[in-house]
């Protein structure tokens, strides 16, 4: 029985890269945008690009992960497609987890694909294990925040609208390009209740930067995110069949 719940994981995974993920949009949305985001901050202020990097990643890890998952789910509701998916042997949370998953490997892909140039272009040492500890969890945090807004609402558009809120927040409040202790302390509490936050930090000390907490602290921090998010998740999606 959990062999066809894998091989269902997996193929829906891989049905969703070909459909959604690997297209103009979804790659744009997650690898364009935050670099030209980045870009626009250093052209205003053209020293210590080193210092954006951390922020480049983990915007990176955001916006590829959200690109499509945002939608899928509640697109392939309103036409059938996950009914007909649940005539296979397969539950309803491994059709999420296979959504999920289809995000976090594009996300991941994406992810690498612009760490690697950052880290080659500036020469940059990171400790590969630190931030591969934060990635992962990073983006299973993301892709799951886009499923979880994508099974809260009956509209694709609502989905995507939703979620913009939440993004953009984030990368204003959680040291994206902006340092937290700088803030007012009621906006670094606000921060320190966003993954983002603990994303970007956790980012900072694998690239030896500076930083306020551990990299095991923000792995903590970030696998209960993925918890409070999954879970909620499938609950809805069950609902959605009962």
């Amino acid at each position: 029985m959990w062999r066809d719940e894998l091989r269902g994981i997996y193929y829906i995974a891989l049905k969703d890269m070909r459909t959604y993920y690997f297209k103009p949009p979804a790659v744009s949305w997650g690898v364009i945008f935050p670099v030209v985001w980045i870009l626009a901050f250093y052209l205003r202020n053209p020293k210590n690009f080193e210092d954006l990097i951390p922020g480049l990643v983990a915007m990176t890890i955001l916006f590829s992960t959200t690109a499509a998952e945002a939608v899928v789910i509640n697109f392939e509701l309103k036409l059938g497609s996950i009914e007909r998916l649940l005539l296979a042997p397969i539950s309803i949370t491994s059709v999420l987890i296979g959504k999920v998953l289809g995000g976090f490997i594009f996300g991941l892909l994406m992810t690498i694909i612009v760490t690697s140039v950052s880290i080659l272009y500036l020469g940059l040492h990171p400790n590969i294990l630190a931030l591969t500890a934060i990635a992962i969890p990073s983006l299973l945090v993301f892709s799951s925040m886009g499923a979880f807004f994508s099974v809260a609402v009956k509209e694709v558009f609502e989905a995507q609208t939703l979620l913009n809120l939440p993004r953009f927040i984030m990368i204003f409040l959680c040291g994206v390009v902006y340092p937290i202790a700088a803030m007012p302390g009621w906006l670094q509490y606000l921060a320190r209740l966003m993954p983002l936050t603990y994303t970007v930090d956790g980012l900072r000390r694998s690239f030896s930067l500076s930083s306020t907490s551990s990299v095991s602290l923000d792995l903590l921090v970030l696998v209960v995110y993925f918890l409070i998010l999954i879970i909620p998740a499938i609950k809805m999606l069950n609902k959605r069949f009962e």
